[in-house]
């Protein structure tokens, strides 16, 4: 350790302590009068806040075709996503489609960047008789400078009569901001368009047609640009250049994207509707969050000592800077966003626990405590990095190529992870080195490692692996046993299989608290599932959505309302709507976790120069979701949107804690005596770190089952599973993954190779 003086000791805390300060005003008050940068001034997602709902209804008298539906909703997510990854998108009966989008309120400024979904033409400048299709004349904007405006000389209808639409925004297969170089080597920004095969040859024709004038594209009533041609452009790509800003670029690809949907759409209505969770699931979530915080300190401290202390004041650093850079990367704050951040926290404290057990081993050594730990924290560096890297990398996959839900978890676990490495290598270690430098620089402040008793994990595979198989076939005997009484293996709610909508306009305006507790409970004894519900704001009106509902549960509901709260049929408007975690959403949350989990082998092949490491690694973790799969067949758990958040959050952990006793076999494998047998290798090696194992899972669950204890049903329905990973993670690390690895050693010899 650095040679810290008095002084200096002194004033490094109290910088760290002026920082806490500084930064928790700011979570609390914000940087201004108006509360900027304040944790009230965090964009809260649709489940913890409400937003806008916009419902479109299909143009034409013909019921449209299902895969046009599918390919509309599909699309229409993609555009809305840019207000929110949260955003949800689903169908409402035959006809309609109902867009959820979290943290905004004024539907009318969305709805008008929105434009009317339908239909994009592309337009010559000329028809076939060399009349001009639409003309330009110079307008002054707002603010004084000139523009030029376009207009049509015909309809729609006439121009796509005589030939003069080239394409229409089916076409078109993707558009996307870009940047390119020009001769000259400066950076510009552009539209890049790709066309589909068919719309490849009709866009060759256009530009052959077009090369010397305009191909203007038109679209919700206005030309979106007005672009020369000058070339026949045949390899079905395109740039549109100009003077783009990004923004502006990108702006312009989603409204060509948009622009291809297959169904023209009206706007039905549009309303603000209120939290599904409401003020009491954030208030309970944050009172969670402080007596865990609480708990994990004292844990610490008792168990660390000095240590400990330290190892608090970083984590209430990071707990501030985290709440601050939320605001500062604008992002949407989500049940599963909250996922991510308890991980984080979880994994903010396992450094410490493996930087704090390394010192106490250098201390019983005989080492001074300076040398201690400055060896304790040089030691400890690898297994941080690794542990953290992997799941970085997966939370980095899992941001670029999963659905908007996945995309809020992936956010907040890349930055609590990037803070905790943050607190715990940088911002712990200085408070170390001050707390040692004004005086705690005795050993009994930081405590002595004892020889771990040595226990023969290996000799007990066969107990270890019996016990899992027996979990899991369990699992699948549940799942028999649910599909043969329910017709389903699992507990899926509305998220994934859809349901039914209730439209209920009361008498008097309800708050979401006496929905919950007055109106809710009698709704679901007849609906026999939970039920959400989204009050609109400013009405008496409350939107249920449960699973789907037959007529007589539709009736026997009328009938309650009626008798309970005198709401008439008339008051009652039920349509049937489609999952808003749709197939394709599950499938790119799918191929987005196995690309990950290709990426984590890849890594840990890499930096342990051995595959059989990340495979074993990896079939612990498919253990661990396989297990809370199986629990939540078990015990019923709703299955929805919280399950995605949970599944990912144990792929995360579950390899963070492999790693740290991989990396301790590594070392002692480097270290390994004479005498020494591989099996005692890795029964040393898990007995070593098996205090860290179980500490890291303590205060995690600490964490968790604080939520489970306080939170609402929602939140209840995200922890159970949740804390049943953690436990399983925690187990499979220390009795399975190193004996997975220890087999494939036997069975599968080294190969020589150029990097060893």
């Amino acid at each position: 350790m650095s040679n810290m003086s008095k002084a200096k000791g002194w004033l490094v805390l109290l910088a760290m302590i002026l920082a806490l300060a500084g930064v928790t005003y700011i979570d609390f008050k914000g940087i201004d009068e108006y509360g900027t940068y304040a944790a009230s001034d965090i964009t809260l997602g649709l489940d913890l806040a409400g937003g806008v709902s916009i419902t479109y209804q299909v143009v034409g008298d013909e019921e449209p075709d299902a895969t046009d539906m599918q390919d509309t909703i599909g699309k229409l997510r993609a555009r809305v996503e840019k207000y929110s990854t949260e955003a949800l998108v689903y169908q409402e009966g035959a006809d309609r489609i109902s867009i959820e989008i979290p943290g905004v309120t004024d539907a009318s400024v969305i709805l008008e960047e929105l434009g009317k979904p339908g239909q994009l033409y592309f337009i010559d400048q000329y028809d076939s008789e060399g009349n001009e299709n639409y003309y330009g004349e110079y307008v002054v904007d707002a603010e004084g400078n000139y523009a030029v405006e376009y207009s049509l000389t015909k309809t729609i209808d006439e121009l796509l009569a005589d030939g003069s639409v080239k394409l229409v925004g089916t076409d078109v297969a993707n558009a996307n901001a870009a940047q390119y170089t020009d001769e000259f080597n400066n950076l510009h920004t552009c539209v890049e368009l790709v066309l589909t095969e068919e719309g490849k040859i009709k866009f060759a024709d256009a530009t052959r047609a077009a090369i010397g004038h305009t191909l203007a594209i038109y679209y919700d009533g206005r030309f979106v640009t007005v672009p020369s041609v000058d070339q026949e452009i045949t390899e079905g790509k395109a740039q549109i250049t100009g003077s783009y800003t990004w923004d502006e670029a990108q702006a312009l690809a989603s409204t060509i994207r948009i622009g291809g949907l297959k169904l023209e759409l009206e706007e039905l209505h549009s309303k603000v509707v209120g939290a599904q969770l409401g003020s009491e699931a954030i208030s309970t979530s944050l009172k969670a969050a402080v007596i865990g915080l609480i708990a994990v300190a004292i844990f610490m401290v008792a168990v660390y000592y000095i240590s400990g202390v330290a190892a608090t004041l970083a984590l209430l650093i990071y707990t501030a800077l985290v709440v601050l850079l939320l605001n500062g990367f604008d992002m949407t704050l989500t049940l599963s966003g909250i996922a991510g951040i308890i991980l984080s926290i979880g994994m903010a404290v396992d450094a410490n626990v493996i930087v704090f057990a390394r010192i106490r081993e250098e201390i019983a050594t005989g080492k001074t405590v300076s040398s201690s730990m400055k060896i304790g924290f040089q030691k400890a560096l690898s297994a941080i990095v690794d542990g953290n890297v992997t799941t970085v990398l997966a939370a980095v996959v899992l941001w670029i190529f999963g659905p908007g839900s996945v995309k809020g978890f992936a956010q907040t676990l890349i930055l609590g992870i990037g803070l905790s490495m943050f607190t715990a290598l940088v911002v712990t270690r200085l408070i170390m080195e001050a707390l040692y430098a004004i005086g705690f620089k005795s050993e009994k402040w930081y405590g002595v490692a004892k020889e771990p008793k040595r226990f023969d994990f290996l000799g007990k595979r066969k107990l270890f692996f019996g016990i899992s198989i027996a979990i899991l076939l369990v699992g699948v005997i549940f799942m028999g046993i649910n599909k043969i009484t329910t017709g389903e293996t699992m507990n899926f709610s509305l998220d994934f299989k859809g349901g039914t909508a209730t439209t209920v306009t009361f008498n008097e305006e309800y708050t979401l608290s006496e929905i919950e507790t007055q109106i809710i409970p009698l709704l679901e004894d007849i609906s026999g599932s939970a039920i959400q519900a989204q009050p609109i704001q400013n009405s008496t009106e409350v939107v249920f959505k449960s699973n789907s509902l037959n007529m007589e549960q539709r009736e026997e509901m009328e009938a309650l309302l009626l008798a309970e709260f005198g709401v008439g049929s008339d008051q009652i408007q039920t349509e049937t709507i489609s999952s808003t975690i749709s197939g394709e959403m599950t499938k790119d949350t799918v191929i987005s976790i196995v690309i990950a989990v290709i990426s984590m082998l890849i890594y840990i092949r890499f930096r342990f120069k051995d595959i059989r490491f990340g495979a074993s690694g990896i079939a612990a973790l498919l253990h661990d979701v396989l297990v809370v799969i199986a629990f939540y067949a078990m015990a019923r758990v709703s299955v929805g949107n919280t399950f995605i958040a949970c599944i990912l959050t144990i792929v995360g952990y579950s390899i963070n804690a492999t790693i740290v006793i991989f990396d301790r076999i590594r070392e002692n494998l480097e270290l390994q005596e004479r005498r020494e047998t591989l099996e005692d290798v890795i029964n040393k090696s898990i007995s070593q770190t098996m205090s860290r194992s179980v500490f890291t899972s303590l205060t995690t669950l600490i964490m968790v089952v604080a939520l489970y204890v306080l939170g609402v049903t929602a939140i209840r329905e995200f922890a159970l599973p949740l804390m049943v990973g953690i436990t399983c993670g925690t187990y499979s690390s220390v009795c399975l993954a190193s004996t997975m690895w220890h087999f494939l050693k036997l069975h599968i010899k080294d190969r020589p190779r150029d990097d060893d």
